[in-house]
């Protein structure tokens, strides 16, 4: 009796080996096959670039293999910086109807936008090199387009006269090149730089010239910027309204004299020092120094 227990014990331990290995097997080989059949968690896709496209009504030629290339490769590198163009989405509606009605009065094609986008993703940003603002311009080219900069006032962080300057430089490079899209390269490498290799390449034309690495990319970046941003809900970008940053509300202040303390005007004004300078980044320091004959225009809060 004993042995046969030990006979039919054995026995039930070895099936029942048998059936977890058998099972184990099963879920292993299922296990692979959902492996194989599953979709992937995340699918990545290449944006579909467009046959045909300009820049301030210049042709970009497209067809031509290279040139497609170039755009292609940086329209993928943008197109998956989500967070920074959501960032710039956000910024855009602030921002592009005021530089966009400013290039306008000066004259300057409206897709010079895109290039203060490229230049500085509407924030106002300092380089490594020390451009500073929305137009990235140096300390020592500024001062030649009409900009003031020193301790007290920095008007690189104007957006009005940033964009003025901006369009003074582009309007002077535009009449030297006779190209919009050559002036748009030049504003990365200058005109000596762009001038240069022209004279050397003997060609004006920017999409058959050899450039620096930096602006070899520069117009496929403003080009890839104009692209999705025109096409931002197709592509996938589709921020709510309510998530847009909206266009400060503010009203004006002419001053002819200097302001010794900054907070106390600001306090004054029903605003505080803080806001003051979130109006108007381009006022550098705790007073304001006015000399005789100049003024300044202060922006602050709308009053409710």
């Amino acid at each position: 009796m004993k042995t046969r227990n030990l006979i039919l014990f054995f026995s039930g331990t070895l099936a029942a080996v048998f059936l977890l290995v058998i099972l184990g097997f099963d879920k292993n080989k299922q296990s692979e096959n959902d492996a194989e059949t599953n979709e992937p968690v995340h699918q990545w896709t290449v944006p579909k670039i467009p046959t045909q496209m300009t820049f301030a009504g210049e042709k970009v030629p497209l067809e031509k293999w290279e040139i497609r290339e170039q755009f292609d490769r940086e329209l993928t590198l943008i197109y998956y910086q989500t967070g920074g163009i959501l960032t710039i989405l956000k910024y855009a509606n602030r921002w592009l109807p005021v530089i966009a009605e400013r290039l306008k009065q000066n004259g300057i094609p409206e897709d010079f936008k895109y290039l203060c986008i490229a230049e500085s993703n509407l924030q106002n940003l300092i380089s490594r090199a020390g451009a500073v603002g929305f137009w990235q311009f140096m300390n020592y080219t500024g001062p030649g387009f009409g900009l003031e900069i020193n301790a007290n006032v920095d008007e690189r962080y104007n957006t009005i006269k940033s964009t003025d300057a901006a369009s003074q430089y582009l309007k002077q490079a535009y009449n030297k090149f006779g190209s919009w899209t050559a002036a748009a390269a030049s504003y990365n490498c200058g005109q000596g730089g762009y001038n240069a290799q022209a004279t050397f390449q003997r060609t004006m034309y920017y999409y058959d010239l050899n450039l620096p690495v930096e602006t070899n990319h520069y117009m496929y970046r403003i080009l890839s910027f104009k692209y999705i941003l025109e096409n931002q809900k197709k592509l996938g970008y589709i921020p709510d309204t309510s998530d847009l940053y909206k266009p400060f509300e503010t009203r004006s202040v002419t001053v002819t004299n200097s302001i010794a303390n900054l907070a106390d005007f600001a306090i004054n004004n029903g605003t505080t020092y803080r806001m003051l300078r979130i109006l108007n980044p381009w006022i550098r320091g705790r007073s304001l120094p006015v000399r005789t004959g100049k003024n300044y225009t202060i922006l602050l809060p709308a009053k409710k």
